[in-house]
């Protein structure tokens, strides 16, 4: 035997740098290189495409049976429906009103805040009115210092009238002694002027207290002036309501007409709805409705048409045929009745989406789903 036959591996031997594998599916041994340093980083293995699109998809297709069962609710509903009922889809409103300021001036004292319901009458704010309960206090003083002198005028025609009395008595005396010859008519002459004289100063006295009394006057009208600014200085809410933003702070000076809240009119609460012209040209004021909210499906709220528009809102540019006039749509509101919403007030949400259900045939009744006592 030669030297190369004996110096050759088995084989079955391992080569060098290499491990053996012992494994349940492995026929002998698997060769797999050893590392050459201990401490490689480990790789992370990274998700196939396949992974990471699976929950898309499954998203999408619970989106696509979510709005594929709500469909079918609408087409379900809408083939419950009677021939003299529309509707449309539209969202709760409450009519807006802003609370700003009459003068320019400084916010003092916020009393409320948002989400607060408040009473017509109530204080909500008070603007810092130092500037105008000074002017007032001087007006006031103004005013007391013309009442004092129209006293003081009206005094001095008393005086003048007693003058004018006295110097008719003498004119009097001088004309009967006159006329028995023991006085001249030089007397008489004097008396007279004298008479002349006091019925001149008391015309000029009560002329005089006509003008302090319009002197007065224009004082008292300062000072109701100052009053009504220093009133309207003191915010407060016109309508039963609930603030729905504060629009400035406690310190900001604020312009003539400036914003500081904004409140929704809980009594007056209304939808609007889009229909076609063949449906919106059967609905008539006043005609009976429902107002059904996304929020509460089962809870139907009695409602009134109350504003029909006269034009369509969405016009073709040239309206000429059947179906190009198919496609006006007319602007209908709805009106929750006032006597209801003062009962449920704090339930009252602007902005929830819902359907209206309108009555186009006084002889139709409502659906047992629609029926007014079922409103909360």
């Amino acid at each position: 035997m030669s030297e190369e036959s004996k110096t050759a591996s088995p084989p079955n031997a391992l080569p060098a740098g290499a491990i053996e594998i012992e494994g349940p599916q492995s026929q002998g041994r698997d060769l797999v290189p050893q590392p050459a340093e201990a401490h490689l980083p480990v790789l992370r293995e990274r998700p196939s495409p396949r992974k990471r699109w699976l929950p898309i998809a499954l998203a999408l297709a619970l989106l696509g049976a979510a709005g594929g069962g709500a469909y079918y609710w609408w087409q379900e509903l809408r083939a419950q429906l009677p021939a003299g009922i529309v509707f449309g889809n539209g969202r709760l409103e409450a009519d807006e009103i802003n609370i700003d300021t009459k003068y320019a001036a400084r916010i003092a004292e916020l009393m409320v805040d948002e989400g607060d319901a408040v009473k017509a009458g109530q204080v909500v704010a008070r603007m810092d009115t130092r500037d105008l309960q000074a002017s007032l206090k001087r007006s006031q003083a103004t005013e007391r210092q013309a009442r004092r002198a129209v006293d003081e005028a009206n005094a001095n025609v008393t005086q003048q009238k007693a003058q004018v009395l006295l110097a008719h008595q003498e004119y009097d005396r001088a004309t009967y002694t006159v006329q028995k010859g023991v006085q001249t008519q030089e007397l008489l002459d004097q008396r007279k002027q004298q008479l002349d004289s006091a019925n001149a100063a008391l015309a000029a006295a009560e002329q005089h207290v006509t003008e302090l009394e319009h002197a007065l006057e224009a004082a008292t009208h300062e000072v109701e002036l100052y009053t009504v600014e220093i009133d309207d200085d003191t915010l407060i809410a016109p309508r039963d309501g609930r603030i729905q933003y504060r629009v400035a702070n406690v310190g900001e000076v604020l312009p003539a007409g400036g914003h500081v809240f904004a409140m929704l009119d809980v009594s007056y609460v209304y939808m609007d709805v889009y229909l076609p012209t063949l449906q919106a040209g059967k609905v008539k004021f006043g005609a009976d409705a429902r107002i059904v909210l996304d929020a509460y499906p089962d809870h139907p709220i009695p409602a009134k048409v109350s504003f029909v528009a006269s034009q369509a809102q969405f016009t073709p540019k040239t309206v000429e045929t059947q179906s190009e006039r198919d496609k006006l749509m007319f602007r209908i509101r709805v009106r929750i009745d006032p006597d209801r919403l003062k009962s449920h007030a704090d339930a009252v949400r602007s902005g929830l989406p819902g359907t209206a259900y309108i009555l186009t045939d006084a002889a139709t009744q409502w659906p047992p789903s629609l029926q007014a006592p079922g409103a909360q």
